[in-house]
């Protein structure tokens, strides 16, 4: 008939409550899924893909050494999660935390350079992170006071901010801090500058782990936390409730930018030694999918950067042992983030077919 609705083949509904052993089904459903999907780009170079995961896991975790190497690189994915979870929480979109490390790893690289004279080891390690910190978080409280002075787009603000923060680094790596004339490199750190090492990795990892905690108990035991969750839920409410929203975002965005910068220390101090425009090598972004895969747990996110270090760490012995680009690591992360992301999309929503739905209704 012509008057009656017509009902769509299938729609979407929130869930309203959700086993969680149906939960992690869906998400240990969504890795498997990922892993076979995955095979495909490994077939398509000709190599066995059940041999290239075995390779992805033995080029990260067989050995010692390769476990050490594969920390290194989740050190600073773990730290940065860390640093935009409370953005995030108050639905503040920091996507400068690639600008903050990089500002956070210049003033470090400045104290090591012209500072190792003049101060002993210990003093020069604090001095070199309490500054990164502090330029770090001065350098997010910017875009953070236009956004409650003027309600900018903080999204565009950061994201701008940091090829700002990537060029001023390119001048200082060509003019006043280059080494060799001519060489477009800045001088390595001096042992005075550089992190020491607990059990083979640079202490940056009980920072780190530090860090964990503080932000858990942060986020879920402090008023501080509290009101970020209620911006998050509700800007109006929180005015209603009399919160100072602008004065939270602005603390808020430097906690977060302080942390990137603390990261840009442990970068610079800790692994690299020396500082270049591309010092943060893309933790900044990996990081934002870092901590929404986590649902912004301070504890999920280490396992999350664990894994995708065992997949960058195990990429390079991938190329060297089977000739497999390792740009093929990259498309098997991308698509087991894509799976996971879906996962926790279908964990929060559910798809009702026309004939399920009918067959409900006569019921």
């Amino acid at each position: 008939m012509s008057g009656e609705k017509k009902v769509p083949l299938f729609r979407l509904a929130k869930r309203t409550d959700i086993n969680p052993r149906m939960a992690w089904g869906i998400r240990v459903s969504s890795i498997l899924i990922a892993l076979v999907l995955g095979c495909l780009p490994i077939m398509l170079t000709g190599a066995n893909p059940i041999e290239a995961y075995g390779v992805i896991i033995q080029g990260s975790l067989s050995r010692p050494i390769y476990v050490r190497q594969t920390i290194r690189i989740a050190i600073p994915l773990l730290g940065c999660a860390l640093a935009i979870a409370p953005c995030f929480k108050m639905r503040f979109w920091n996507i400068g935390a690639e600008g903050q490390i990089t500002m956070g790893a210049m003033i470090a690289t400045y104290f090591a350079l012209f500072w190792t004279d003049k101060l002993p080891h210990g003093p020069l390690l604090v001095v070199m992170g309490l500054s990164a910190a502090i330029f770090g978080g001065l350098w997010g409280l910017i875009p953070a006071f236009f956004k409650a002075k003027w309600n900018t787009n903080e999204t565009l603000f950061t994201l701008m901010m940091n090829y700002i923060a990537i060029g001023i680094v390119a001048w200082l790596q060509g003019g006043p801090w280059e080494g060799r004339k001519g060489s477009q490199l800045i001088p390595m750190f001096s042992a005075e500058a550089r992190l020491p090492q607990v059990f083979g990795v640079h202490c940056g990892w009980i920072i780190v782990l530090v860090l964990v905690f503080l932000m858990y108990i942060y986020m879920n035991k402090t008023k501080q936390g509290y009101e970020i969750a209620v911006i998050g839920d509700s800007v109006n409410t929180a005015r209603y409730a009399g919160m100072n929203v602008g004065y939270i975002i602005m603390r808020t965005m430097f906690i977060s930018g302080a942390i990137s910068g603390l990261v840009g220390f442990l970068i610079v101090s800790g692994a690299n030694f020396t500082l270049y425009k591309g010092v943060a090598n893309g933790v900044g972004f990996t990081s934002i999918t870092v901590a929404w895969l986590s649902q912004l747990n301070s504890f999920a996110m280490i396992a999350i950067s664990f894994m995708l270090a065992i997949l960058e760490k195990g990429s390079n012995t991938l190329q060297t042992r089977m000739s497999v680009p390792a740009s093929i690591a990259d498309i098997i992360t991308g698509i087991l983030l894509f799976a996971m992301l879906s996962s926790e999309f279908f964990i929060n929503y559910k798809l009702i077919f026309r004939h399920k739905e009918k067959k409900e209704v006569q019921k």
